[in-house]
């Protein structure tokens, strides 16, 4: 049959293609495969909210934190050899810039392994508390977040307890392992031995 200048096949009709639903232009299969089980989702999202719990990795405002606090630390030392220990504070101004942003990166590391143990046992001690407070309605993965965060909070203040101990170091050795020692030798040895024993002993604390 001829029209309008198109030929037209005739004796077979245009009928929906096989495997495919009438009036959808999707294939049945396709529209059946589409629907992921719930429970492969569910055990994803929980591993999503488990892994930050046994990873080392630290979130932006936490590093924040622990670079600046390590500054303001590793920077009190100067103060110390300036005033009592009369260590010019331009002539050594390179010496004292050299070891506070060592010291810094070194108290800093500290930091993030000391709350990477504490974080895993106030987790650990905190569940019940936690599971307890929430609703018996919640979901399991809002109790594991909310026990992350607990846990990443409170561990947080472990930074407290490493710049007291970095700071005790730095003082008994100044003045009592070190006393006789030249202001500059005294100086970066007291500096370079308590910025460098921190990361240990926060190493050797798991």
């Amino acid at each position: 049959m001829k029209e309008s200048g198109i030929l037209r096949p005739q004796g077979r009709s245009q009928g929906p293609l096989p495997g495919l639903a009438a009036g959808s232009a999707f294939p049945i299969l396709a529209s059946r495969s589409a629907v992921a089980p719930r429970g492969s989702s569910k055990q994803q999202s929980e591993e999503d909210l488990l892994l930050p719990g046994f990873s080392r990795s630290v979130s932006a405002k936490s590093s924040t934190l622990f670079f600046g606090n390590a500054f303001i630390v590793s920077a009190i030392p100067i103060w110390l050899y300036w005033r009592i220990r009369l260590m010019d504070l331009l002539q050594s101004a390179l010496l004292y810039s050299v070891m506070t942003l060592v010291s810094t990166y070194l108290v800093a590391f500290a930091y993030r392994n000391v709350k990477f143990v504490l974080k895993r046992r106030v987790a650990q001690k905190r569940e019940d508390a936690v599971s307890k407070e929430m609703s018996l309605k919640e979901k399991d993965e809002k109790i594991l977040w909310k026990k992350n965060e607990v846990a990443d909070y409170e561990a947080t203040f472990s930074i407290f307890c490493n710049s007291i101990l970095f700071l005790v170091l730095v003082t008994v050795a100044s003045f009592f392992i070190l006393k006789n020692f030249n202001p500059t030798v005294n100086y970066i040895l007291s500096v370079n031995a308590s910025s460098g024993l921190i990361p240990l002993l926060s190493t050797g604390s798991k």
